[in-house]
């Protein structure tokens, strides 16, 4: 039976971050992730997991200037620095948080940089953070992300994170297999899920198109998650969507599951 984690960065987004927390619990969530806690003391990041009885299912390493539209600097070059210690800020937040998976988010490709040099570098930063998360008892996580919504994102297909995680030939980097991401790219969700279960560390759910909550588009979430179920997936899947209208309201196509 899959298990739930609300995406706080998509989820109760009226209300203020910390109250979600709450609010996710009250709606029968059991974990949380989101893009990242560094804006917050991690003290009362805690506090409101503990308050709600919510397990930390994930976030992303540090990601650059985010409300200034940066999705992560794995792959700038002259962001190494400021990746390698993003890497320690998110594992003291990982620790404290009891959390023990953390995503890298490739990012925008860099003007002037070659596929090949931004590879190169981003591979480099992956050969930094696995050893030092695994010492910490962390899983490494890479997102590919649709070039739909993020256009120009360097990773964007599990083809790509294959090739990486092989150059990388680290056993603590898996993939996040976000379905509404490879729905826009590739297709073929159970299939290329069925061949990758091994690699994939994490699982996220959008419908498409629209990337709304599942039941209001194209995929067969039903057919899906119990395929995913029945590979013998154990982890959280995270909901990381845009409610149509509000989302408690839109919170229907879960009660199967709860």
């Amino acid at each position: 039976m899959p298990k739930f984690s609300a995406n706080l960065s998509f989820l109760y987004a009226d209300l203020p971050f910390l109250d979600r927390f709450a609010a996710a619990a009250k709606d029968g969530f059991k974990a949380v992730e989101y893009v990242g806690p560094y804006a917050f003391p991690v003290e009362d990041v805690t506090a409101a997991l503990k308050a709600n009885g919510l397990t930390q299912a994930l976030f992303n390493l540090p990601a650059g200037d985010w409300d200034g539209g940066e999705r992560g600097i794995g792959c700038h070059a002259d962001r190494v620095v400021e990746f390698q210690a993003g890497v320690m800020t998110a594992i003291r937040y990982a620790q404290a948080l009891g959390c023990d998976k953390v995503n890298c988010l490739a990012g925008i490709a860099p003007a002037g940089a070659s596929a090949e040099q931004r590879d190169a570098v981003l591979i480099a930063n992956l050969k930094y953070a696995a050893p030092r998360l695994a010492d910490a008892g962390i899983k490494l996580l890479l997102e590919p992300i649709n070039l739909r919504d993020i256009p120009g994102f360097h990773v964007s297909t599990t083809h790509h994170a294959e090739r990486l995680l092989d150059a990388v030939g680290s056993d603590n980097l898996f993939i996040q297999y976000d379905v509404y991401h490879t729905q826009v790219m590739q297709g073929d969700l159970v299939p290329t899920y069925a061949r990758l279960k091994d690699r994939i560390g994490h699982i996220q759910i959008a419908d498409n198109p629209g990337r709304n909550e599942p039941s209001t588009g194209e995929i067969n979430y039903g057919f899906v998650l119990s395929e995913i179920d029945r590979l013998g997936y154990d982890g959280w899947v995270g909901c990381e969507y845009k409610p149509k209208a509000g989302t408690s309201a839109g919170l229907g196509w879960m009660k199967p599951y709860l």
